[in-house]
């Protein structure tokens, strides 16, 4: 017998073979789905028509078996509701914990407002001493002013010397050193006001949660 036929007869035999398993592998990997779509009838398909994108649907085997759930794409109004669902969930999660927290951590009305004294004394002695600081920086810039005034441009005689350039350093350098301590000075009340509107709301929440009447 010739060689040759054999093993051309051997080589078709494999890749009949691995046809058959190839065709199997990607009759195994198709999906079969159903949906229902929005007048409540329910259809299957090896794949979803796009008129029914928006519909979620059930993923089954070959045999009929659900195996799986797929969820079908959202419309940017649904999208929009959703997003406010979500907010109102985690909204609500965080009362919670903090109508928790309230319980938990305090005994009475007293020690809430005992800490919030506590906290704002704190920030009023931060207040005090930044308010004294830039009333010293502003004292050094009239100081640093009266300096300046000498020379010009601020001095308008003919025989006004330039103004050194030390002292046009210290100018810029004092007016970025009050408009800093100014900035820090807004931001400390602004969190003094926060503490006094929290605590506030806090208290008024504690009140609620212990049915006690406001004094």
């Amino acid at each position: 017998m010739n060689a040759w036929p054999a093993k051309l007869l051997l080589s078709a035999v494999v890749i009949a073979l691995l046809a058959g398993a190839a065709a199997a592998q990607s009759e195994k990997q198709k999906k079969l789905y159903r949906w229902v779509d929005k007048n409540g009838q329910v259809h299957y398909g090896d794949s979803v028509p796009a008129e029914y994108a928006e519909q979620d649907r059930e993923v089954l085997n070959r045999q009929g078996v659900p195996v799986g759930r797929e969820e079908g794409t959202i419309t940017p109004e649904e999208a929009a509701a959703k997003a406010v669902a979500d907010k109102a969930a985690r909204d609500e999660q965080k009362r919670k914990l903090r109508d928790r927290v309230l319980l938990q951590t305090y005994q009475s009305v007293q020690e809430l407002e005992i800490l919030r004294d506590n906290r704002l004394d704190l920030v009023d002695a931060q207040l005090t001493i930044q308010e004294q600081s830039l009333s010293n920086l502003r004292a050094q810039r009239a100081q640093i002013e009266r300096m300046a005034a000498r020379y010009a441009p601020a001095n308008g005689t003919a025989d006004a010397q330039p103004l050194p350039d030390e002292v046009a350093v210290d100018l810029e350098r004092s007016a970025n050193d009050i408009q800093t301590q100014e900035a820090n000075l807004v931001r400390r009340r602004q969190e003094r006001e926060n503490i006094r509107k929290n605590f506030e709301a806090d208290i008024q929440r504690y009140q609620e949660l212990r049915a006690i009447k406001p004094r």
